[in-house]
């Protein structure tokens, strides 16, 4: 499987669900973005990267389209 990772920064929310089933933001900051194949987009974030979430690319795709997920590079 070929993974492409990005330098990124999350700038307003960025929605998903924990584990409980209730819907959280990633907190605003910098985060890596790892593509995971064809379907999914992993964004890690925390001091130590101790926080990761699997979104759809169509989710990814929204967020970079409203401005609340920017590449760095």
């Amino acid at each position: 499987m070929d993974i492409t990772t990005h330098c990124a920064r999350i700038t307003g929310p960025v929605s998903y669900l924990n584990g409980g089933g209730c819907t959280l933001n990633i907190p605003i900051g910098p985060c890596l973005v790892e593509r995971l194949g064809d379907q999914s987009i992993d964004i890690v974030w925390g001091p130590q990267g101790q926080s990761s979430v699997a979104l759809p690319i169509a989710e990814i795709q929204a967020a970079q389209d409203h401005g609340h997920l920017v590449l760095l590079d």
